[in-house]
Protein backbone atom coordinates (compact mmCIF):
# COMPACT_ATOMS: atom_id res chain seq x y z
CA UNK A 1 0.00 0.00 0.00
CA UNK A 2 2.82 2.33 0.87
CA UNK A 3 4.54 1.63 -2.44
CA UNK A 4 1.31 2.42 -4.33
CA UNK A 5 0.92 5.77 -2.52
CA UNK A 6 4.54 6.58 -3.25
CA UNK A 7 4.03 5.78 -6.91
CA UNK A 8 1.00 8.08 -7.22
CA UNK A 9 2.83 10.84 -5.34
CA UNK A 10 5.72 10.79 -7.81
CA UNK A 11 3.32 10.54 -10.75
CA UNK A 12 1.36 13.60 -9.61
CA UNK A 13 4.57 15.55 -8.97
CA UNK A 14 5.87 14.73 -12.45
CA UNK A 15 2.55 15.80 -14.00
CA UNK A 16 2.58 19.16 -12.18
CA UNK A 17 6.16 19.84 -13.21
CA UNK A 18 5.41 18.98 -16.84
CA UNK A 19 2.28 21.20 -16.84
CA UNK A 20 4.22 24.07 -15.30
CA UNK A 21 6.96 23.81 -17.92
CA UNK A 22 4.43 23.58 -20.75
CA UNK A 23 2.57 26.66 -19.54
CA UNK A 24 5.79 28.62 -19.25
CA UNK A 25 6.77 27.73 -22.80
CA UNK A 26 3.41 28.86 -24.23
CA UNK A 27 3.60 32.20 -22.47
CA UNK A 28 7.06 32.77 -23.90
CA UNK A 29 5.65 32.23 -27.41
CA UNK A 30 3.03 35.00 -27.05
CA UNK A 31 3.95 38.27 -28.75
CA UNK A 32 3.26 41.29 -26.63
CA UNK A 33 1.62 44.05 -28.68
CA UNK A 34 3.88 47.03 -28.03
CA UNK A 35 3.52 48.33 -31.58
CA UNK A 36 3.17 52.11 -31.88
CA UNK A 37 -0.38 52.16 -33.22
CA UNK A 38 -0.45 55.95 -33.23
CA UNK A 39 2.32 55.98 -35.84
CA UNK A 40 -0.10 54.32 -38.30
CA UNK A 41 -2.71 57.00 -37.71
CA UNK A 42 -0.15 59.75 -38.13
CA UNK A 43 1.15 58.34 -41.40
CA UNK A 44 -2.29 57.63 -42.86
CA UNK A 45 -3.68 61.03 -41.87
CA UNK A 46 -0.70 63.21 -42.78
CA UNK A 47 0.55 61.37 -45.86
CA UNK A 48 -2.57 59.79 -47.36
CA UNK A 49 -5.89 61.31 -46.27
CA UNK A 50 -5.02 65.00 -46.03
CA UNK A 51 -2.92 65.04 -49.23
CA UNK A 52 -5.74 63.20 -51.05
CA UNK A 53 -8.19 65.89 -49.95
CA UNK A 54 -5.72 68.61 -50.95
CA UNK A 55 -5.75 67.08 -54.43
CA UNK A 56 -9.47 66.29 -54.61
CA UNK A 57 -10.91 69.52 -53.24
CA UNK A 58 -9.41 71.78 -55.95
CA UNK A 59 -10.53 69.31 -58.61
CA UNK A 60 -14.13 69.60 -57.44
CA UNK A 61 -13.77 73.38 -57.38
CA UNK A 62 -12.39 73.26 -60.92
CA UNK A 63 -15.29 71.05 -61.97
CA UNK A 64 -17.76 73.59 -60.57
CA UNK A 65 -15.99 76.45 -62.32
CA UNK A 66 -16.05 74.63 -65.66
CA UNK A 67 -19.80 73.99 -65.30
CA UNK A 68 -20.29 77.73 -64.76
CA UNK A 69 -18.22 78.47 -67.87
CA UNK A 70 -20.26 75.98 -69.88
CA UNK A 71 -23.45 77.59 -68.63
CA UNK A 72 -22.23 81.00 -69.80
CA UNK A 73 -20.93 79.75 -73.15
CA UNK A 74 -22.34 76.46 -74.42
CA UNK A 75 -19.64 75.15 -76.73
CA UNK A 76 -18.10 71.76 -77.48
CA UNK A 77 -14.81 72.90 -75.96
CA UNK A 78 -16.45 73.95 -72.70
CA UNK A 79 -18.52 70.77 -72.54
CA UNK A 80 -15.42 68.64 -73.02
CA UNK A 81 -13.65 70.61 -70.29
CA UNK A 82 -16.47 69.78 -67.88
CA UNK A 83 -16.29 66.12 -68.88
CA UNK A 84 -12.51 66.04 -68.47
CA UNK A 85 -12.73 67.65 -65.04
CA UNK A 86 -15.37 65.08 -64.05
CA UNK A 87 -12.99 62.28 -65.05
CA UNK A 88 -10.05 63.69 -63.08
CA UNK A 89 -12.12 64.35 -59.97
CA UNK A 90 -13.75 60.90 -60.14
CA UNK A 91 -10.34 59.23 -60.33
CA UNK A 92 -9.12 61.21 -57.34
CA UNK A 93 -12.29 60.29 -55.44
CA UNK A 94 -11.35 56.60 -55.53
CA UNK A 95 -8.57 57.37 -53.02
CA UNK A 96 -11.01 58.91 -50.50
CA UNK A 97 -14.07 56.70 -50.60
CA UNK A 98 -12.71 54.20 -48.08
CA UNK A 99 -12.43 56.84 -45.35
CA UNK A 100 -16.07 56.88 -44.26
CA UNK A 101 -15.35 58.02 -40.74
CA UNK A 102 -16.07 60.98 -38.43
CA UNK A 103 -17.68 63.90 -40.31
CA UNK A 104 -17.80 61.92 -43.56
CA UNK A 105 -20.02 59.31 -41.93
CA UNK A 106 -22.07 61.94 -40.12
CA UNK A 107 -23.02 63.85 -43.29
CA UNK A 108 -23.28 60.75 -45.57
CA UNK A 109 -20.39 62.01 -47.69
CA UNK A 110 -19.86 58.75 -49.57
CA UNK A 111 -23.58 58.28 -50.23
CA UNK A 112 -23.92 61.79 -51.61
CA UNK A 113 -20.84 61.54 -53.80
CA UNK A 114 -21.00 58.05 -55.30
CA UNK A 115 -24.27 56.14 -54.99
CA UNK A 116 -24.71 54.18 -58.20
CA UNK A 117 -26.42 53.30 -60.40
CA UNK A 118 -27.87 56.78 -60.78
CA UNK A 119 -31.66 56.94 -60.53
CA UNK A 120 -32.68 58.51 -63.83
CA UNK A 121 -36.31 58.71 -62.73
CA UNK A 122 -35.37 60.60 -59.57
CA UNK A 123 -33.05 62.94 -61.50
CA UNK A 124 -35.71 63.67 -64.08
CA UNK A 125 -38.33 64.23 -61.39
CA UNK A 126 -36.05 66.67 -59.55
CA UNK A 127 -35.41 68.56 -62.76
CA UNK A 128 -39.05 68.64 -63.85
CA UNK A 129 -40.40 69.75 -60.48
CA UNK A 130 -37.52 72.05 -59.61
CA UNK A 131 -38.06 71.01 -55.99
CA UNK A 132 -35.46 68.79 -54.35
CA UNK A 133 -33.36 68.44 -51.22
CA UNK A 134 -29.83 67.23 -51.89
CA UNK A 135 -28.72 67.59 -48.28
CA UNK A 136 -31.07 65.69 -45.98
CA UNK A 137 -33.27 63.57 -48.29
CA UNK A 138 -31.61 60.18 -48.68
CA UNK A 139 -33.92 59.41 -51.61
CA UNK A 140 -31.69 61.79 -53.55
CA UNK A 141 -28.44 59.94 -52.92
CA UNK A 142 -28.83 58.25 -56.30
CA UNK A 143 -29.72 61.58 -57.92
CA UNK A 144 -26.54 63.46 -57.09
CA UNK A 145 -22.77 63.13 -57.03
CA UNK A 146 -20.57 61.59 -59.71
CA UNK A 147 -23.17 59.08 -61.03
CA UNK A 148 -25.78 61.79 -61.58
CA UNK A 149 -23.17 63.90 -63.40
CA UNK A 150 -22.34 60.81 -65.46
CA UNK A 151 -25.93 60.79 -66.71
CA UNK A 152 -26.12 64.56 -67.31
CA UNK A 153 -22.77 64.78 -69.10
CA UNK A 154 -22.76 61.52 -71.07
CA UNK A 155 -26.29 60.09 -71.00
CA UNK A 156 -28.38 62.75 -72.73
CA UNK A 157 -27.04 62.12 -76.22
CA UNK A 158 -25.12 59.54 -78.21
CA UNK A 159 -22.34 62.02 -78.99
CA UNK A 160 -20.95 65.18 -77.45
CA UNK A 161 -22.57 67.14 -80.27
CA UNK A 162 -25.94 65.64 -79.35
CA UNK A 163 -25.35 66.60 -75.72
CA UNK A 164 -24.35 70.13 -76.67
CA UNK A 165 -27.47 70.58 -78.81
CA UNK A 166 -29.57 69.32 -75.91
CA UNK A 167 -28.14 71.95 -73.54
CA UNK A 168 -28.34 74.69 -76.16
CA UNK A 169 -32.11 74.16 -76.31
CA UNK A 170 -33.62 76.76 -73.99
CA UNK A 171 -36.41 74.33 -73.12
CA UNK A 172 -33.79 72.23 -71.31
CA UNK A 173 -32.41 75.01 -69.12
CA UNK A 174 -33.63 73.18 -66.00
CA UNK A 175 -31.09 70.42 -66.74
CA UNK A 176 -28.27 72.94 -66.67
CA UNK A 177 -29.60 74.43 -63.44
CA UNK A 178 -29.64 70.98 -61.88
CA UNK A 179 -26.10 70.31 -63.10
CA UNK A 180 -24.97 73.47 -61.35
CA UNK A 181 -26.80 72.51 -58.16
CA UNK A 182 -25.09 69.12 -58.12
CA UNK A 183 -21.53 70.43 -58.42
CA UNK A 184 -22.25 73.13 -55.83
CA UNK A 185 -23.47 70.47 -53.41
CA UNK A 186 -20.43 68.29 -54.09
CA UNK A 187 -18.04 71.16 -53.39
CA UNK A 188 -19.91 72.17 -50.25
CA UNK A 189 -19.89 68.71 -48.66
CA UNK A 190 -16.27 68.13 -49.71
CA UNK A 191 -15.20 71.39 -48.07
CA UNK A 192 -17.07 70.41 -44.91
CA UNK A 193 -15.42 66.99 -44.59
CA UNK A 194 -11.98 68.27 -45.58
CA UNK A 195 -12.01 71.03 -42.98
CA UNK A 196 -13.15 68.60 -40.32
CA UNK A 197 -10.12 66.40 -41.03
CA UNK A 198 -7.87 69.44 -40.66
CA UNK A 199 -9.49 70.61 -37.42
CA UNK A 200 -9.71 67.21 -35.72
CA UNK A 201 -6.39 65.79 -36.93
CA UNK A 202 -4.71 65.75 -33.50
CA UNK A 203 -7.70 64.19 -31.77
CA UNK A 204 -7.97 61.53 -34.45
CA UNK A 205 -4.33 60.41 -34.37
CA UNK A 206 -4.24 60.31 -30.57
CA UNK A 207 -7.04 57.72 -30.42
CA UNK A 208 -4.85 54.68 -30.92
CA UNK A 209 -6.00 52.30 -28.20
CA UNK A 210 -7.46 48.93 -29.12
CA UNK A 211 -11.16 49.56 -28.57
CA UNK A 212 -14.28 49.52 -30.70
CA UNK A 213 -14.42 53.32 -30.81
CA UNK A 214 -10.72 54.07 -31.29
CA UNK A 215 -9.61 55.75 -34.52
CA UNK A 216 -7.38 52.89 -35.63
CA UNK A 217 -10.00 50.19 -35.08
CA UNK A 218 -12.69 52.17 -36.91
CA UNK A 219 -10.30 53.12 -39.71
CA UNK A 220 -9.29 49.49 -40.18
CA UNK A 221 -12.91 48.38 -40.28
CA UNK A 222 -13.81 51.11 -42.77
CA UNK A 223 -10.92 50.02 -44.99
CA UNK A 224 -12.07 46.39 -44.99
CA UNK A 225 -15.72 47.38 -45.46
CA UNK A 226 -14.78 49.44 -48.50
CA UNK A 227 -12.66 46.64 -49.92
CA UNK A 228 -15.48 44.16 -49.42
CA UNK A 229 -18.47 46.31 -50.37
CA UNK A 230 -17.29 49.35 -52.30
CA UNK A 231 -14.73 47.54 -54.43
CA UNK A 232 -15.55 43.83 -54.53
CA UNK A 233 -19.36 44.00 -54.36
CA UNK A 234 -20.36 47.28 -56.00
CA UNK A 235 -17.81 47.43 -58.79
CA UNK A 236 -17.87 43.74 -59.70
CA UNK A 237 -20.21 41.46 -57.73
CA UNK A 238 -23.53 43.22 -58.30
CA UNK A 239 -23.07 44.05 -62.01
CA UNK A 240 -21.75 40.53 -62.68
CA UNK A 241 -24.83 38.96 -61.08
CA UNK A 242 -23.01 37.28 -58.19
CA UNK A 243 -25.78 38.30 -55.78
CA UNK A 244 -28.72 37.87 -58.15
CA UNK A 245 -28.56 34.26 -59.22
CA UNK A 246 -26.19 35.00 -62.11
CA UNK A 247 -28.66 37.49 -63.57
CA UNK A 248 -26.27 40.18 -64.69
CA UNK A 249 -26.95 43.88 -64.14
CA UNK A 250 -24.75 45.74 -66.58
CA UNK A 251 -26.50 49.05 -65.88
CA UNK A 252 -25.15 48.86 -62.32
CA UNK A 253 -21.52 49.35 -63.32
CA UNK A 254 -19.76 52.47 -62.12
CA UNK A 255 -19.72 55.22 -64.77
CA UNK A 256 -22.34 53.46 -66.90
CA UNK A 257 -22.87 56.36 -69.32
CA UNK A 258 -19.22 57.24 -69.83
CA UNK A 259 -18.60 53.62 -70.70
CA UNK A 260 -14.83 53.83 -71.01
CA UNK A 261 -14.31 54.83 -67.37
CA UNK A 262 -15.38 51.75 -65.38
CA UNK A 263 -12.03 50.01 -65.69
CA UNK A 264 -10.06 53.21 -65.04
CA UNK A 265 -11.95 53.85 -61.80
CA UNK A 266 -11.53 50.26 -60.63
CA UNK A 267 -7.79 50.39 -61.22
CA UNK A 268 -7.59 53.62 -59.23
CA UNK A 269 -9.51 51.91 -56.43
CA UNK A 270 -7.29 48.84 -56.22
CA UNK A 271 -4.26 51.12 -56.32
CA UNK A 272 -5.71 53.12 -53.42
CA UNK A 273 -6.25 50.08 -51.21
CA UNK A 274 -2.75 48.77 -51.90
CA UNK A 275 -1.19 52.07 -50.95
CA UNK A 276 -3.27 52.38 -47.79
CA UNK A 277 -2.35 48.86 -46.68
CA UNK A 278 1.36 49.53 -47.32
CA UNK A 279 1.24 53.02 -45.82
CA UNK A 280 2.37 54.60 -49.09
CA UNK A 281 1.80 58.33 -49.33
CA UNK A 282 -0.70 59.82 -51.77
CA UNK A 283 1.08 60.54 -55.06
CA UNK A 284 4.32 59.45 -53.39
CA UNK A 285 6.61 56.42 -53.32
CA UNK A 286 7.46 56.95 -49.64
CA UNK A 287 5.98 54.47 -47.16
CA UNK A 288 5.43 54.71 -43.42
CA UNK A 289 3.86 52.65 -40.66
CA UNK A 290 0.79 50.79 -41.80
CA UNK A 291 -1.43 47.78 -41.29
CA UNK A 292 1.19 45.84 -43.23
CA UNK A 293 4.03 46.76 -40.88
CA UNK A 294 1.75 46.19 -37.87
CA UNK A 295 1.02 42.66 -39.12
CA UNK A 296 4.72 41.98 -39.69
CA UNK A 297 5.46 43.05 -36.13
CA UNK A 298 2.76 40.86 -34.61
CA UNK A 299 3.71 37.81 -36.66
CA UNK A 300 7.48 38.40 -36.54
CA UNK A 301 7.47 37.83 -40.33
CA UNK A 302 5.79 39.20 -43.44
CA UNK A 303 3.98 36.05 -44.54
CA UNK A 304 0.41 37.35 -44.20
CA UNK A 305 1.07 40.90 -45.38
CA UNK A 306 2.87 39.50 -48.42
CA UNK A 307 -0.05 37.18 -49.16
CA UNK A 308 -2.53 40.06 -48.91
CA UNK A 309 -0.47 42.23 -51.24
CA UNK A 310 -0.28 39.33 -53.68
CA UNK A 311 -4.10 39.18 -53.75
CA UNK A 312 -4.19 42.91 -54.51
CA UNK A 313 -1.68 42.52 -57.34
CA UNK A 314 -3.44 39.46 -58.76
CA UNK A 315 -6.76 41.35 -58.70
CA UNK A 316 -5.14 44.30 -60.44
CA UNK A 317 -3.83 42.05 -63.19
CA UNK A 318 -7.27 40.51 -63.71
CA UNK A 319 -8.85 43.98 -63.92
CA UNK A 320 -6.25 45.00 -66.49
CA UNK A 321 -7.41 42.12 -68.67
CA UNK A 322 -10.98 43.41 -68.77
CA UNK A 323 -12.59 45.57 -71.44
CA UNK A 324 -12.48 49.29 -70.65
CA UNK A 325 -16.28 49.19 -70.76
CA UNK A 326 -17.50 46.86 -68.00
CA UNK A 327 -21.02 46.76 -69.43
CA UNK A 328 -19.58 45.41 -72.68
CA UNK A 329 -17.39 42.99 -70.73
CA UNK A 330 -20.44 41.61 -68.93
CA UNK A 331 -22.19 41.13 -72.26
CA UNK A 332 -19.26 39.47 -74.02
CA UNK A 333 -17.64 37.41 -71.24
CA UNK A 334 -19.01 37.89 -67.76
CA UNK A 335 -16.82 35.09 -66.39
CA UNK A 336 -13.87 37.49 -66.34
CA UNK A 337 -15.83 39.89 -64.13
CA UNK A 338 -16.67 37.05 -61.76
CA UNK A 339 -13.00 36.04 -61.71
CA UNK A 340 -12.10 39.49 -60.40
CA UNK A 341 -14.80 39.22 -57.76
CA UNK A 342 -13.51 35.83 -56.63
CA UNK A 343 -9.92 37.05 -56.41
CA UNK A 344 -11.00 40.08 -54.38
CA UNK A 345 -13.00 37.73 -52.14
CA UNK A 346 -9.79 35.85 -51.34
CA UNK A 347 -8.42 39.16 -50.14
CA UNK A 348 -11.52 39.80 -48.04
CA UNK A 349 -10.96 36.56 -46.11
CA UNK A 350 -7.32 37.39 -45.41
CA UNK A 351 -8.16 40.90 -44.24
CA UNK A 352 -11.39 40.30 -42.37
CA UNK A 353 -10.58 36.96 -40.77
CA UNK A 354 -6.82 36.48 -40.58
CA UNK A 355 -5.60 40.04 -40.18
CA UNK A 356 -8.25 41.19 -37.70
CA UNK A 357 -7.66 38.07 -35.60
CA UNK A 358 -3.93 38.70 -35.39
CA UNK A 359 -4.42 42.39 -34.58
CA UNK A 360 -7.22 41.57 -32.09
CA UNK A 361 -9.60 43.99 -33.80
CA UNK A 362 -13.30 43.12 -33.86
CA UNK A 363 -15.47 43.55 -36.94
CA UNK A 364 -17.86 46.46 -36.36
CA UNK A 365 -20.25 45.89 -39.27
CA UNK A 366 -22.65 43.17 -40.36
CA UNK A 367 -22.74 41.67 -43.83
CA UNK A 368 -25.32 39.39 -45.37
CA UNK A 369 -23.30 37.62 -48.06
CA UNK A 370 -20.71 35.85 -45.92
CA UNK A 371 -16.94 35.72 -46.20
Amino acid sequence: MTNKKTFYFYLLTAFLIAFSCSDSTNSDDNIVDNFDRQSILENVTDNIILPAFEDFNPKIAQLKESVTQFSNAKSIANLETVQSNWVEAYKSWQHLEMFNIAKAEEVYFIKKMNTYPASVSRIENNINTGSYDLDTNNNNWAAQGFPALDYLLFGLGDTNLDTLVFYQNNENSAYLNYLQSLVSQMLQVTDLVHQDWVLTRDIFVSSSENSATSSLNMLTNDFIYYFEKGLRTNKFGIPAGVFSGNNTRAANVEAYYNSSMSKVLSLEAIDAVQKFFKGQGYNSSTTGESLSSYLDYMMENNSLSSEILTKFIDSQQLINNLDDNFASQISSNNTLMVDVFNKLQEGVVLLKTDMLSILSISVDYIDADGD
